[in-house]
């Protein structure tokens, strides 16, 4: 256990952030899931555009890595593009 104010002021702040950030992977996560039941459908493309969104909010906040966050894009477009041709 840490001893001096600073380092406990730094326990609470992780602590916090934290807990943000799993409600912001959370979020992004359902998104994507979202999207993939949605694959076939005729409001796939919004929930496809939702899930980009989503992902592009995580990297603002950090929470996501701007390179992870392209990839997931790339991944979740392609397999859109290729339900749509069907």
């Amino acid at each position: 256990m840490a001893n001096h104010k600073s380092a406990l002021k730094r326990i609470r702040q992780s602590e916090k952030r934290t807990a943000l950030n799993k409600g912001r992977i959370s979020r992004i996560k359902t998104f994507i899931k979202k999207f993939v039941s949605s694959l076939g459908s005729e409001n796939a493309s919004s929930a496809f555009s939702n899930a980009q969104s989503e992902i592009q909010k995580g990297v603002a906040k950090g929470v996501l890595h701007r390179n992870t966050a392209n990839r997931k894009i790339s991944r979740l477009h392609r397999l859109f593009k290729s339900t749509e041709a069907k």
